[in-house]
């Protein structure tokens, strides 16, 4: 607890204030507690004992009081905690999420979106009840403790300590317990992962689980995640549940040295009935925040081990460092010598290869000849294993990421529509410039389907573009490419779900844009009539380059192909 406290040091700093008041609160709540458990001795003897008819009026009054205080200071320790607490996950989710964005490709491709949902969402909300709860409840009855504690004392020193000799025994199973929650939490929270995943595949994936009447092999799966889920929580259920009747048990024990004790001095005279009541109030109620401290206290390790997960991403970093020079433009592209292995598979081989714009290139050859590992380090989502991609005759790693990728409009083969208006998802990641946003449209052939709505540009998208066609998708995909007004635009079959009219109609487009460089990555070989140059990827190499003629002329290979 101690480390975690700690950790999140750095942000209670910010709160200064709103701690003070929380702390305040605690404070008067934790008085007024005391207060209660005092006012039984002045009631019991004064009033029912001695009979004194002032006191009777005087004493309820008091007791009104006490609860008054003790009313503004559990709204005064309530709001602020809860608003310290709420306002430190907004910053962390924030945080993570910006620190996960900047991660590689290659770990985006490597791990499950689900699992990193479930980071992020549940993960943080197990951190966000230990900092707006847990931690805030522990402190409060810490300090409730201690006052109830100096009114034990005070009422009789010697018979607080005999029934309080017991409470440091309280510990050993509060430990022991609290340990094997921590490492239950952390399985719950995997399989908590695991089950976003599970809903994810199935969610995204609907369409093939329909068509492949695969509805119940895809809720079997899920079930038996689920009844491991099931399984774990009952056991964290079984061990927070032991923890209760254990402290109830060590209760009964002070209890009875009490009743013993104190009741041997009441008969005795040494000790009023009110002190007694009064000692005996206060002990009960002392009993209850070490309880609660203690509950609190292994509820706080699901928070560590939610904790745990997300110290293992912040220890994460980009292996794809970003350079310092910015780019006004760019003038050429050169691979030397340039390697690329994914793990132990290579996928580019000894490219060597420059272009200057304008010029329009495609690249042709069958799946996983390295397209598109050449276009990824042009877009650095991967670095060249061997080898080096020079831009404008300088290592394209010394040039910001964020400025080369300014002057890259890339259009992969999955296309991404974002739940917006279609105006957004043009204008995607900057401000709606309305000039530029018609031009675009016009260019990528979307007048007429944007016209014929009610809303036009304002119209909002569905999840994934469910409520578009193929081809509108790759228009409107088309269109956010060409509206960034690149130096660089990369067509990763960009125009495959197209028909032959509006691909002709794309590239027709595509041929009139001169002052860029275009990579065009092409199954369908009409593309070629569109290009300068073609390259022929095999096996991770250039095996020929040229014009489509040159090519027909002089490479085996692409009349393989052609033909």
């Amino acid at each position: 607890m101690i480390d975690f406290l700690k950790e999140y040091s750095i942000y209670y700093k910010k709160y200064k204030l709103q701690i003070l008041l929380a702390f305040i609160g605690m404070i008067l709540v934790s008085v007024a507690t005391a207060g209660v458990a005092y006012l039984i001795k002045p009631v019991l003897d004064k009033i029912f004992i001695q009979k004194d008819s002032t006191s009777l009026y005087l004493l309820p009054l008091g007791i009104i009081v006490v609860y008054f205080i003790k009313g503004v200071g559990a709204v005064l320790q309530q709001y602020y905690i809860s608003y310290i607490g709420e306002d430190i996950v907004r910053k962390i989710r924030n945080k993570l999420l910006e620190h996960i964005v900047n991660f590689d490709i290659d770990y985006f491709k490597n791990t499950h979106s689900g699992e990193l949902v479930s980071k992020i969402i549940n993960d943080i909300n197990k951190i966000q009840n230990a900092v707006s709860l847990y931690l805030a409840e522990i402190f409060r009855d810490i300090i409730m403790a201690i006052f109830l504690l100096i009114v034990v004392i005070y009422q009789n020193p010697k018979l607080a300590l005999f029934s309080l000799v017991i409470l440091p025994v309280m510990i050993i199973p509060i430990d022991f317990l609290s340990k094997k929650i921590k490492k239950l939490s952390t399985t719950s929270q995997e399989l908590t992962a695991n089950l976003n995943k599970n809903l994810s595949e199935i969610f995204k994936n609907i369409e093939t689980i329909k068509a492949f009447n695969a509805q119940k092999y895809e809720t079997e799966r899920f079930k038996k995640s689920n009844l491991s889920f099931f399984n774990i929580n009952i056991k964290t259920i079984r061990t927070k549940a032991m923890l209760i009747p254990i402290l109830e048990f060590l209760s009964s024990i002070i209890a009875a040295i009490v009743i013993i004790f104190g009741g041997k001095e009441v008969i005795d005279g040494t000790m009023s009935v009110g002190a007694f009541f009064s000692f005996l109030t206060a002990l009960f109620m002392l009993t209850d925040p070490i309880r609660r401290v203690s509950i609190n206290y292994s509820n706080l390790q699901e928070a560590i081990a939610a904790n745990d997960r997300l110290k293992e991403l912040f220890k994460i970093n980009p292996t794809i460092n970003t350079g310092k020079l910015q780019i006004d433009t760019v003038n050429d592209i050169e691979f030397k010598d340039v390697y690329l292995k994914y793990g132990n598979k290579t996928a580019l081989k000894g490219i060597n290869y420059k272009v200057l714009k304008p010029k329009k290139v495609a690249l042709i050859g069958d799946s996983g000849g390295g397209k598109s590992s050449f276009i990824y380090l042009i877009e650095r989502f991967y670095d060249t294993t061997n080898g080096d991609i020079l831009l404008n005759g300088k290592s394209i790693k010394n040039y910001s990421i964020n400025s080369l990728r300014d002057k890259i409009s890339y259009i992969s083969q999955n296309i991404h529509i974002f739940n917006d208006t279609i105006a957004n998802n043009i204008a995607y990641g900057t401000k709606v410039d309305k000039d530029r946003l018609l031009k675009a449209i016009e260019d990528a052939n979307l007048n007429e389907f944007i016209n014929g709505l009610p809303k036009g540009i304002d119209t909002i998208l569905q999840e994934n573009g469910a409520n578009l066609s193929g081809g509108q998708k790759q228009r409107v995909a088309i269109a956010r490419a060409l509206y960034r007004e690149p130096d660089i635009l990369i067509l990763d079959e960009a125009t495959s779900a197209l028909d032959n009219i509006n691909e002709k109609e794309i590239l027709n487009t595509i041929s009139k844009i001169n002052n860029k460089i275009i990579f065009i990555i092409a199954h369908r070989l009409n593309v070629l009539d569109y290009v300068d140059e073609v390259l022929l990827f095999k096996d991770g190499e250039i095996a020929c380059s040229g014009s489509k003629d040159e090519l027909i002329k002089s490479c085996k290979e692409f009349n393989k192909i052609y033909q």
